[in-house]
């Protein structure tokens, strides 16, 4: 008996460690390719999807914000730690872009080595559930992915991202949304709630078992699941076009996704939801 105990301890370990070494491995995967987008970039460029925001101001943030989650984790922080790097993204944007790219890579690869040192099962202050130097890899993961887009609508080309890890920023998502402190109060929250308020969501490039999501607003808190089921609106594309369309990038140049049915309700969902962001 205790030897078939711990067996599913054991493959949970495993599994965890796998998931925070991908997601550490993809960190610094996403930091070089955002550092190679920018090199040559003129860092005082506007960027369209964060107005108000330079090139400069962006990847200040960036760097900032994977520094501040290195030392979340490294010292085993147990409540709130100050994100005035997170913040602060003002700076020189006459300087050499390639050398703030190259800080930005820097502070990425400081992040995965102390997330790697530090394992899953590391106790540390998160600011959703959590608690675990996974909820980091992952948020601090999409921290690039996302603002990585952002620097491609600001510099030009075309934003690629892989199906798997687009999923994985969907999850992220779907987790949030039935977070209550997400939402800027109550009511906000309570006002998407109605009958037949229902969203679904078709990453037409990851297996339908896991590239299909159901987000219900139909009874007295937000649920979501994994389904494939008639909705209200209905949001079909590559998973890195759902990411994007998530997140309010639908601007940055990358292959888009359909809505079917009730746009208007889609973007009530996804503005109230949003306001974590705008925090």
């Amino acid at each position: 008996m205790p030897a078939r105990a711990r067996g599913p301890v054991i493959y949970r370990e495993a599994m965890s460690h796998v998931t925070l070494e991908r997601y550490a491995s993809e960190i610094v995967a996403q930091a070089d390719q955002l550092r190679k987008h920018v090199t040559a970039a003129d860092l005082a460029a506007p960027v369209p999807t964060c107005p108000g925001w330079s090139l400069g101001n962006l990847l200040r943030h960036v760097g900032g914000a994977h520094r501040w989650a290195e030392r979340v984790v490294r010292t085993r922080s147990a409540g709130p730690v100050s994100h005035d790097q997170v913040d602060d993204v003002a700076g020189d944007d006459t300087a050499d872009a390639a050398a703030l790219g190259d800080w930005v890579a820097e502070g990425a690869a400081l992040l995965a080595g102390t997330l790697r040192a530090a394992g899953p099962e590391a106790a540390v202050w998160t600011p959703a559930p959590g608690g675990t130097p996974v909820f980091w890899a992952r948020r601090m993961l999409f921290e690039v992915v996302l603002h990585r887009a952002d620097a491609v609508a600001a510099v030009g080309g075309t934003y690629v991202l892989d199906p798997g890890t687009a999923q994985a920023g969907v999850d992220e998502w779907m987790e949030f949304t039935v977070l209550p402190q997400v939402y800027e109060s109550p009511e906000h929250l309570r006002a998407l709630l109605g009958p037949g308020r229902t969203v679904h969501f078709h990453a037409t490039d990851v297996e339908p078992g896991a590239g299909e999501w159901l987000v219900d607003l139909t009874g007295d808190a937000i649920t979501t699941r994994r389904a494939h089921e008639k909705a209200a609106v209905a949001v079909r594309g590559p998973a890195a076009a759902l990411l994007l369309l998530l997140y309010g990038r639908e601007a940055v140049p990358a292959e888009g996704a359909e809505v079917i049915g009730d746009r208007a309700l889609l973007e009530q969902w996804r503005e109230t939801v949003s306001y974590w962001l705008r925090k």
